[in-house]
């Protein structure tokens, strides 16, 4: 029987056959007696009563206690062919969903499991095997309630590691050697998926959607009241405050919707080894091209970028395997001699990670991290080792250190190199291309290779636009396309280190896997971030975002791309669709034995190619280059023309960075990272989901990059900006998210819905604004935006604020985000909207108007580690961005005087009123205070432009309201015909 045609199960009602797994030639049905197990080819085996081991009561499908225990821990917990729930059988362990099922109850005999279990093992240790009684004589014991058919006294190493693996998946008594291929149970271990979906409990996920539910429900009895009651003598004042109340529901709606199904991800990196890096034989594992951006040395250290190149040549990956490519776009003397220091320090760094398998790999960070010696039990010669590596690591900082300080002093002619010859990048914005391999990639497959290390800085003339990173980044496509043309390339900004070694396996887990890795166009890893103060007081952690908005996403078409930590396909960055999948016809999701030669050829099919191969010119779309010219340069595999000689690659590699590349071509358009935004990790994205790729979020449990984010508010804040903007140029351009791509139909409803929120969330900022204004303006006219509520009011109104709190509540409960990281990120986002969002809103609307000149240059955030104790988070720089927050925060204050005094001239009547007033107002400062703390910085040193503006706008605003008063209605004089004065 042919191993290479399918798979088939028989159906619920008949014993009729479906193809599962079906290819072109038919398959003959397997033989279903009942002995063999349907799912990994071994014998069922009996029970204690001596009968057959049946897993299903209903359908009586034959299935292995392993696999019958595996589906129950790790699957579906349903039988493949009658998806009747398993029930738990006698001896089994216990897992979630069996407390109901009260008929079986053997728990001595479920501990007794796990003490029969290491017994076992001691025995293997001890004696070779696992019978104590004589090799010839037939034994039986009872072990989890099966009777074995027989015992297992082999002694060779191949049985030993079958053996192994059979006691780690639940099989406590080994095979016969007639029954069982010495490698069939760790391949059948290699057949199974790299990864798999992991759905929030429902017992969490499902009070969150109720309350979600019910808020909604609320908020329409909410606005039936706002609208059915107005405010007769301020009605100015409640039409704007019912304006900005629907639009801020809206906004809160369209944030909610794509939160409807998130989901986790288990990845199994065994199974990768297993598969790719089979012993004896040549690594199959993908090579993947890694890409670190950096511009300017003063702003971004060159100590903090060469950790984050050493941690990248210390991964867990063949070294051979790994190519990393520095983008030098300010062409700094300074960064070009860090990397060459840094690569002599990797030829010494990366063999000891290597040796004693350190956590993380970037030095820095490393050897920060404080150990017990006694404790953890380390080696003496790690020990000796470590201290002698750290005096290396602190030399190493001393050399780089004296680079810095060098670099202060530019000589009047220019910087010159050490053989005199003078430095190209002397002028930063008038430059050829450089480029420079640091470390070369070796022939032969040594234990101590290093992954290969180029620098790179692109060519730069000032009549030519260049993109900044995304210009950087698509440079960095075709120069890696060129000399090493990985299938996969990694996207790190310089100062996001790897934090996790295995982080690349994480990611081929779902690439490589042969029934789902083809439509994925990119795995996007959460960032954390170090360095940060203690209350993380401008919520640069962003937990939001990585722990909810994103997985939440991953249950739709994927995350979208955050601009680092991410690693793309690079044929979906190229511009190329998904292939068609034709999905056969199944009952169940069952992983099974498949030829290794299917899964080789599983993955683009003759047609496919050929597709690809007359789709478009690819000289007009990639531009005249030798390497782009060969369409196999396009295709899954990658790799490069091995008869290329270095000099003529990077002489090519020049040619693919110059400044006219680019023209008449799809560069920046269909082609590598979009132009047109400012942010253009958004734009990219989207079009790639447009196209039909997928996108993975993965988050393993040691995380995958850290890096370090502006403590300073004004940083922050211009970052906030930057995303605001690009946000807006993305919605008022022709990729805009309402119809974009919207006949093709490949962009999911909920993920159009969760693009249209991340471009329109800026214009929530004016009605917030506004919102922050009113209770000043309450309380400085004495007048409200409600009238005075009954019965049913109250109720709604205190309705309202409860399922507000609760759906917070619960969704903190399922994301395992603490209450308060949720509150610093609900106060940021007041800060960013009443300063940063607002300019961006006026920045695109001035700049969409004709004549205007609005532009708005954007630089590079500080990505330098706070040195001292959070110097820069009380440092304040002068920004306009200040003003507004400022402004609100005085002109409350003023209100809640005026107030206070008002309503002790009113006497007792007006305390009542005040206090719904006060709790508005509170409620805006509550939420500004971060601000307001940052302003006042460690000794009060608030720059004295921002105090007078402020004071004097917001001393205009209330001497101006007093007089104007626009929202309350103007009382008429009294009837001349009643009092009888001629006027």
């Amino acid at each position: 029987m042919e191993a290479s045609t399918g798979l088939f199960a028989a159906t619920h009602d008949n014993n009729d056959l479906v193809v599962i797994q079906g290819h072109d030639e038919p398959r003959p049905a397997k033989n279903l007696d009942g002995q063999q197990c349907e799912i990994c080819g071994d014998t069922v085996g009996l029970t204690v009563e001596g009968d057959l081991f049946v897993a299903c009561e209903e359908c009586g499908f034959p299935v292995c206690r392993p696999c019958y225990e595996y589906e129950r821990r790790e699957g579906t917990q349903l039988c493949p062919q009658c998806h009747t729930r398993y029930k738990r059988i006698k001896g089994s362990p216990r897992v979630e969903g069996d407390e109901d099922e009260d008929d079986v109850d053997d728990i001595e005999h479920e501990f007794k499991m796990l003490e029969e279990k290491e017994e076992l093992r001691q025995r293997k240790k001890t004696t070779g095997y696992y019978d104590d009684h004589n090799a010839n004589s037939p034994s039986f014991a009872k072990v989890n309630g099966e009777l074995p058919v027989s015992t297992y006294h082999e002694k060779s190493d191949e049985k030993e590691r079958v053996d192994d693996w059979k006691l780690n998946q639940g099989n406590l008594w080994p095979e016969t050697d007639a029954s069982v291929d010495p490698e069939k149970a760790i391949k059948d271990e290699s057949r199974q998926p790299l990864s798999r979906k992991v759905a929030i409990p429902s017992g969490r996920l499902s009070p969150y959607r109720m309350m979600v539910a019910a808020r909604l429900v609320i908020l329409l009895l909410f606005f039936q009241y706002r609208i059915f009651h107005p405010v007769p003598d301020a009605i100015g004042l409640w039409f704007t405050s019912l304006v900005c109340e629907i639009w801020l529901a809206f906004s809160w709606l369209l944030d909610q919707i794509p939160k409807w199904f998130p989901i986790n991800r288990e990845t199994y990196i065994d199974r990768l080894s297993i598969r790719f890096e089979p012993e004896g034989k040549p690594n199959m594992l993908s090579p993947i091209d890694i890409f670190v951006t950096t511009v300017d040395p003063m702003k971004e250290p060159p100590l903090v970028t060469a950790n984050t190149v050493l941690s990248i040549l210390a991964l867990d990956y063949p070294a051979d395997k790994i190519s990393c490519y520095v983008s030098d776009d300010g062409a700094s003397m300074l960064t070009f001699e860090a990397l060459q220091e840094t690569a002599e320090f990797a030829r010494k760094w990366v063999p000891f990670c290597r040796k004693y398998s350190a956590e993380p790999r970037a030095p820095e960070k490393y050897f920060s991290e404080k150990i017990d010696y006694i404790k953890d039990k380390l080696q003496p010669t790690y020990v000796k080792e470590r201290r002698t590596m750290k005096r290396e690591y602190e030399e190493f900082k001393v050399r780089i250190n004296a680079l810095v300080a060098k670099s202060m002093r530019v000589p009047p002619e220019g910087w010159t190199m050490k053989d005199e010859t003078p430095w190209p990048g002397n002028n930063t914005n008038d430059h050829p291309s450089m480029i420079q391999v640091l470390l070369a990639r070796g022939g032969d497959h040594r234990p101590d290779q290093l992954p290969c290390l180029v620098y790179i800085s692109r060519e730069k003339r000032p009549a030519f636009q260049h993109h900044n990173k995304a210009g950087a980044i698509n440079a960095l496509l075709r120069v890696s396309a060129v000399l090493s043309n990985a299938p996969f390339v990694l996207n790190l900004d310089c100062n996001h280190y790897v934090n996790n070694s295995k982080v690349m396996r994480e990611a081929m887990c779902f690439f490589m896997d042969i029934q789902l890795g083809n439509g994925i166009g990119f795995v996007q890893f959460p960032l954390r971030f170090d360095s940060l103060d203690r209350n993380d007081r401008y919520a640069n952690k962003n937990t939001v975002l990585f722990d909810i908005n994103l997985r939440c996403l991953d249950g739709i078409q994927g995350p979208v791309y955050v601009g680092s930590a991410c690693i793309f396909r690079r044929k979906a960055i190229y511009g190329f669709e998904p292939p068609k999948v034709t999905k056969p016809p199944r009952i169940v999701q069952v992983h099974s034995k498949q030829d290794e030669n299917e899964e080789e050829d599983a993955g683009i099919t003759e047609e496919d190619k050929q597709l690809l191969k007359s789709e478009m010119n690819f000289e007009n779309k990639f531009g005249k280059s030798s390497p782009f010219a060969n369409p196999s340069s396009t295709e899954e595999e990658g790799g490069i023309d091995a008869s290329s000689g270095q000099a003529a690659l990077l002489k090519e590699a020049i040619h693919v960075m110059s400044c006219k590349y680019e023209d008449r071509t799809l560069w920046g358009h269909e082609v590598g990272m979009s132009y047109g935004s400012v942010a253009a990790d958004t734009l990219t994205s989207f079009k790639l989901h447009s196209r039909g790729w997928k996108s993975v979020y993965c988050m393993p449990e040691r995380a995958a990059f850290r890096g370090t984010a502006p403590i300073n508010l004004t940083d922050r804040l211009n970052q906030v900006l930057r995303w605001a903007v690009g946000s807006l140029e993305i919605l008022f351009s022709r990729h805009c998210p309402l119809w974009y791509h919207f006949k093709e139909g490949k962009l999911k409803l909920l993920q159009r819905i969760a693009y249209i929120n991340s471009t329109v969330y800026p214009f929530s900022s004016i009605p917030l604004l506004i919102y922050c204004l009113i209770p000043a303006v309450c309380l400085l006219t004495d007048k409200f935006i409600t009238p005075s509520v009954g019965t049913f009011a109250s109720l709604v109104f205190i309705s309202l604020f409860i399922t507000i709190f609760a759906s917070a509540i619960l969704e903190l409960r399922w994301s395992g985000v603490s209450l308060e990281e949720w509150w610093r990120n609900q106060q940021f986002w007041v800060i960013g909207s009443v300063s940063a969002h607002i300019f961006a809103v006026v920045h695109c609307l001035t700049k969409a108007l004709p004549l205007a000149r609005s532009n708005i240059n954007f630089t590079t955030v500080s990505k330098a580690p706070d040195e001292g104790q959070f110097n820069q988070l009380y440092t304040i720089k002068w920004t306009a961005l200040l003003i507004p927050p400022t402004t609100i925060i005085i002109i409350n204050l003023i209100g809640i005087v005026a107030g206070f005094t008002d309503a002790v001239n009113s006497g007792e009547h007006s305390w009542g009123a005040l206090i719904g007033k006060l709790f508005f107002s509170f409620w805006v400062i509550v939420h500004l205070y971060p601000f307001l703390k940052g302003l006042m910085g460690r000794q009060n040193r608030t720059p004295t432009l921002i105090v007078i503006w402020s004071v004097l706008l917001a001393s205009i605003f209330s001497l101006v309201w007093v007089r104007i008063d626009p929202f309350v209605l103007k009382t008429k004089g009294p009837d001349a015909k009643q009092c009888g004065i001629s006027c």
